[in-house]
């Protein structure tokens, strides 16, 4: 199996300078032979190495930096000068070197180097890439995304032609139309499916129109049987609005409130409080730690609140609250019971019934785009002027549409709750989910908590995860890490809501497979 990774180890910067000599020494003549059979680059401490392996051989690699002047820049002068303009709209990096041994010169392996380049090019900011490409190999680049920018320079022996790679250019190439197939374990976006995709290539209807009417009436029934809650109030907007909504109705009652976090989305809702200036106390876990019922029956019994607010799926930590023992507290000492769902609502069934008031969204688990806030209540709310009215969930009650919507995004949403009204969705994620926790009694995955949802889980190891992850998106797999909470604990998540997750868990699984025989063979 041919894999890509970003050069860590003393072994592979050993493998590099064996390649480097072979194509660089022997076979173009660019530097004088040594008897150590290795050439090491000038510019190795700045450069970037990414590297292709065939199961745990080291067969090709492409080494970039980004300190001028370039190579480039001492034989034609400053490069900006003859590129094009739409190679300057980023940070420009120089490929110092591009080798694959001999046997393996093939183009799944160049185009496989020519990936990881643009993909990590990209990622962090870089516009173009600069190459002196070997006229000999100029149709190879050409395929590759190449272009060239200016005349060949250099001596009959090693001629190289000045070129040039964007993203534009990598699109358009032979290597852009090959490229792999890349699979998402995001929490969101949501890949869609056709059916749920369809309505939104229609022609726009009215909000004011009877159609609409009757499609938002659906999606209100739907959310409403399956929630178990008596009202679902719809706003346009993500999940985070409908938790703003939520906290404004907090602001009519005149109790004191509790918000209970260990996680990321908690600690959110208590900054959102805040700046309602709601009275609460905090109880704060640290991520990943289980709410305590005796300490949190005592808090309760000793104090007067009204209200209590919590992150039911806590996704940064792939945690599940336990909502029933804290919902059955809160109705032994007379507490409304406040809840972030939007991460939980559509993995499992579970019922809002006894709630107060509680969240959830369009996207995530439903599986389509997000866009539509949904809050919930047990009780009609009335409407408030001291709220803003866009957030103020009174205009939304009596099934008013008070504000504009677009009329595709909401039958998406319908089409995507039929998945559970008239399908098995909850049973798809919890089969997915039990092949997650197969892996991780097999010893395959270790996760941050054993009391997860069929959602997401969130991966732990004595070390960093970060390069796991990073290796895996060179290799067509986007793991959930780059949240700032994530990669500073070098956290990584999978997420099983994506609709082709079944081939992209396997895939994935032979892929990791590989990678950690190698890391335990080579590092």
């Amino acid at each position: 199996m041919y894999w890509c990774k970003i050069a860590q180890t003393e072994h592979e910067f050993d493998e590099i300078a064996k390649l480097n000599y072979e194509t660089f020494v022997e076979e173009i003549p660019q530097h004088e032979p040594n008897p150590s059979g290795r050439r090491v680059d000038a510019f190795h401490h700045e450069n970037m190495y990414l590297v292709v392996l065939k199961d745990e051989e080291l067969v090709g690699m492409v080494a970039f930096r980004d300190v001028r002047p370039f190579s480039l820049d001492k034989k034609i002068g400053p490069v900006e000068k003859l590129l094009p303009a739409d190679a300057l709209l980023g940070k420009l990096c120089e490929v110092r070197l591009l080798a694959v041994k001999k046997e393996h010169r093939n183009g799944r392996v160049f185009f496989m180097l020519t990936r990881a380049l643009i993909d990590y090019a990209y990622e962090n900011g870089y516009g173009a890439a600069v190459i002196s490409g070997t006229v000999r190999e100029e149709k190879l680049y050409m395929q590759m995304g190449f272009e060239a920018f200016s005349e060949p320079v250099g001596t009959d022996d090693a001629k190289f032609i000045p070129m040039v790679l964007t993203t534009e250019r990598y699109e358009k190439s032979l290597a852009g139309r090959f490229k792999q197939r890349r699979y998402s374990f995001y929490p969101g976006p949501v890949q869609l499916t056709d059916a749920i995709q369809a309505p939104l290539l229609k022609t726009p209807v009215s909000h004011r129109s009877y159609s609409f009417s009757r499609t938002i009436g659906q999606v209100r029934s739907k959310l409403e049987a399956l929630s178990g809650a008596r009202y679902a109030h719809l706003l346009l907007g993500s999940g985070t609005l409908a938790n703003e909504a939520m906290i404004a109705q907090l602001t009519k009652l005149s109790g004191r409130g509790l918000i209970v976090t260990n996680g990321a989305f908690g600690e959110r809702l208590q900054k959102q409080a805040e700046r309602w200036h709601l009275e609460h106390d905090w109880l704060r876990y640290d991520w990943g730690q289980s709410f305590n019922e005796a300490e949190l029956e005592s808090i309760l019994k000793q104090s007067d609140f009204e209200w209590l607010l919590m992150a039911h799926g806590e996704t940064s930590t792939g945690m599940l609250n336990n909502l029933e023992m804290v919902q059955n507290l809160c109705e032994k000492y007379n507490v409304k019971l406040c809840m972030d769902s939007v991460s939980s609502f559509g993995t499992y069934r579970f019922s809002m019934e006894k709630v107060f008031i509680a969240t959830a969204v369009s996207g995530k688990a439903v599986g389509t785009m997000s866009g539509i806030a949904v809050v919930f209540s047990n009780h009609v709310i009335a409407k408030s002027e001291q709220l803003p009215s866009y957030i103020d969930l009174g205009n939304y009650s009596n099934h008013n549409i008070p504000f504009t919507y677009p009329a595709q995004l909401m039958e998406s949403f319908n089409n995507a709750l039929l998945a559970y009204t008239e399908g098995n969705r909850y049973d798809l994620l919890q089969t997915r989910y039990k092949k997650l926790q197969q892996a991780a009694i097999d010893g395959d995955l270790t996760f941050l908590t054993t009391e997860g949802y069929p959602m997401i889980v969130t991966l732990k190891a004595d070390e960093s995860l970060t390069s796991m992850a990073d290796a895996a998106a060179m290799n067509g797999f986007h793991l959930h890490y780059e949240s700032a909470y994530l990669k500073e604990r070098g956290w990584v998540q999978i997420s099983i809501i994506q609709p082709d997750f079944d081939e992209a868990w396997e895939r994935f699984k032979k892929w990791y497979s590989k990678y950690k025989e190698y890391r335990k063979l080579k590092c």
